[in-house]
């Protein structure tokens, strides 16, 4: 992805529980990427964002509270999104039919990144997925 830069610094910021913030997220990821260098799979990788801080908006954030978007790169792009809610996502049998258009942010990052999975926080939980160089 990025031959220029090999360990730029982490960068995060804190997100309020309110609509503008997954549209800030994208914009904010957009902005690291392009100073990293990252140009492959930059798509994805902001496609994932927005649908991870939505989830963390919709199913991890309580009222009054917010969550923090970590970027890293090192050998590939991480994403971070730590939020003080309760339980574990996952991602959506293939089998289950859900109504309307929820339930698919997960099996979009499932498919995008190259791992993603759930680490401890307490209080709460960080959802995570890495892209790796190619």
């Amino acid at each position: 992805m990025n031959a220029e830069i090999p360990h730029p610094s982490p960068r995060e910021r804190f997100y309020r529980r309110e609509r503008q913030s997954v549209p800030a997220a994208r914009v904010f990821t957009r902005e690291a990427l392009v100073d990293w260098g990252v140009r492959q799979r930059a798509y994805d990788i902001v496609l994932c964002v927005s649908e991870l801080a939505t989830n963390a908006l919709v199913h991890g954030v309580p009222p009054g509270r917010g969550f923090l978007l970590r970027l890293s790169y090192d050998d590939g792009v991480r994403v971070e999104v730590h939020d003080s809610g309760d339980g574990v996502p996952n991602v959506p049998q293939a089998d289950a039919r859900e109504p309307g258009e929820g339930g698919r942010g997960l099996l979009l990052v499932s498919e995008l990144a190259d791992k993603w999975g759930v680490g401890e926080r307490d209080p709460g939980k960080i959802v995570w997925c890495e892209f790796a160089d190619r």
